[in-house]
């Protein structure tokens, strides 16, 4: 899928100072599953399944990047388990299905890179069963 030039628009309005730590995400999660359509929300980068959001980059304040992978906006019903494995401990887990990975830097991102696009297409393989 490619890069939105909406979002590529708005991220060069404003000027982020991890702007290549963006980059490199986006294409990362946009080459993880060509079901994902990105688009602006909450004021960041954000991935989704249709009308179903699933991955939200968040970008402020910017001292790092966290993407947020999530079932949407909405509260839904706790699944028993984790919705992936992360052998990788890139995730930080808030609910079973929330959690989130952050990335300081160009080095972070460049490590996580094998774990975050395989934890991003078992999300997406995930989430859409719940869908």
């Amino acid at each position: 899928m490619p890069l939105n030039k909406n979002v590529t628009q708005f991220l060069d309005e404003l000027d982020h100072p991890l702007r290549q730590e963006i980059e490199a995400l986006r294409l990362l999660i946009l080459d993880a599953s060509p079901l994902l359509e990105e688009n602006i929300k909450w004021n960041g980068p954000n991935y989704s399944v249709g009308a179903e959001d699933r991955i939200t980059m968040k970008i402020q304040p910017p001292k790092q990047i966290q993407l947020v992978f999530h079932r949407g906006a909405k509260v839904k019903e706790q699944p028993k388990e984790r919705l992936v494995a992360d052998a990788s401990r890139l995730l930080a887990w808030k609910e079973n299905d929330r959690a989130i990975a952050a990335f300081k830097n160009k080095e972070a991102v460049e490590a996580g890179r094998l774990a975050l696009s395989a934890i991003v297409r078992e999300w997406i393989a995930a989430t859409i069963e719940t869908l």
